[in-house]
């Protein structure tokens, strides 16, 4: 019963009816319509209650507030294959062509309610999607499909619901702390041609949906210099998480898939009263992880669900936003953003990659927040990210050569109304 539970929860909650494909590796961008309209930056800025969620210490509430948004996420996901004149016995061919995989719009609910319980304590509650995979490449009867095993695709969904407190140190400083309880999805399609190289092939594809759980922290803190100068800090801590028994033979540690944690300082100047500039800096690190960052190699050396076995090879990820937002009167602010990293999958790495192609390095975004009253305000941002494509050897058929790509664009709006 309680898995059932759990599973109602993520499926509605999470990340709608299924994943989406998150932009920072599979991280989403930036949390709240409001910051991921300045390409997720704001560390060191309240300007909604979903703030809290880049920054424990920004939970700034007026009494009673909610906050209910929905983003609609439209990722292109395709590879490539190309032809060869030669086949090596025993490597592992890709047919030659390129596919795109389906599902390619997604819903991405978010939701907050947070109190002003005096002039120094804000309590609320944060439930949004952290971020997730998803791929799906349709093929007809066996023998077809990506691996010769059918329809191919993983899709992975993950929900954190996040208590938070800040409190008003002094006047120029406030901190905040977030307990997290993480619950993840995971499904996996169309692999068992791995399963010469799985610990146990039974639990290495087509097991259906299966769920995991883990609690972490996040720390923040936001210090006012000056009338023109803030800036701020958070830390969340890596998630040690239940083990996808059902697919103990695909990840690392016998099922593993843990979050990494990550850290972000940001600062806000205000060029004049009306016109601020943000810049953010993020580093997510995923060597915490070894069913991302163990290489492809390890095929060789170690079964895939061992300790050692194969991962997505992906390296850390280090982000930087910068923001800017009019005042344009006292009821609308306009928000522009800009953000770049470099995409964590190394050439070398692209077979297995064809299951999750976090390549996105750049993002350009806009959005937008009106207030009807004092009680009411709309969020709005728009984002686009451009195509990157990423090519290499496949690591099965070194004579073959495999390219993944993806572009994404989205929508969002949040309301967010007091009592």
């Amino acid at each position: 019963m309680k898995k059932q539970l759990i599973s109602t929860l993520a499926l509605t909650f999470s990340l709608g009816s299924s994943s989406a494909f998150a932009t920072n590796g599979y991280f989403t961008h930036g949390y709240g319509i409001a910051h991921k309209g300045m390409a997720g930056a704001g560390l060191a800025l309240s300007e909604e209650l979903m703030s809290g969620a880049n920054n424990p210490a920004n939970l700034l509430v007026e009494r009673t507030q909610f906050s209910l948004g929905l983003e609609l996420f439209s990722p292109d996901r395709k590879y490539t294959a190309s032809s060869v004149a030669n086949f090596f016995p025993d490597a592992l061919y890709l047919e030659a062509k390129t596919q795109k995989s389906d599902n390619t719009l997604f819903a991405i609910p978010e939701f907050a309610i947070g109190h002003q319980l005096n002039e120094k304590i804000n309590i609320g509650v944060l439930v949004y999607g952290n971020g997730g995979m998803n791929t799906q490449y349709n093929a007809g009867t066996a023998p077809d499909g990506t691996f010769y095993a059918g329809t191919t695709g993983v899709d992975l969904k993950q929900l954190f619901i996040s208590p938070t407190a800040s409190y008003q140190f002094n006047e120029q400083t406030r901190v905040g702390v977030s307990p997290i309880y993480v619950l993840q999805q995971f499904e996996a399609q169309g692999l068992s041609s791995f399963a010469p190289f799985s610990q146990s092939p039974q639990n290495l594809s087509d097991n259906g949906t299966d769920t995991s759980t883990g609690v972490g922290i996040q720390l923040g803190i936001n210090q006012t210099i000056n009338s023109s100068l803030s800036w701020g800090a958070s830390y969340r801590s890596a998630v040690s998480m239940q083990e996808f028994d059902s697919y103990r033979g695909l990840f690392a540690e016998q099922g593993g898939f843990d979050l990494p944690s990550s850290i972000q300082i940001g600062a806000a100047f205000k060029i004049t009263p009306d016109n601020e500039i943000v810049f953010d800096w993020q580093k997510i690190n995923y060597d915490d992880v070894r069913s991302i960052t163990n290489p492809i190699d390890n095929l060789m050396s170690a079964p895939l669900g061992t300790d050692g076995g194969a991962g997505f090879g992906w390296d850390d990820m280090t982000i930087y936003k910068l923001g800017y937002q009019w005042q344009r009167t006292e009821q609308q602010k306009i928000r522009f953003g800009i953000s770049y990293t470099e995409q964590p999958i190394p050439s070398s790495e692209v077979l297995f990659n064809i299951l999750a192609p976090g390549v996105q390095e750049w993002h350009f975004t806009a959005g937008l927040s009106h207030s009807f009253s004092s009680k009411v305000q709309l969020n709005v941002m728009a984002f686009y990210s451009p195509a990157k494509e990423v090519t290499g050897v496949n690591f099965l058929a070194p004579n073959q050569t495999l390219s993944i790509e993806m572009e994404q664009s989205g929508f969002g709006v949040s309301f967010v109304w007091g009592i």
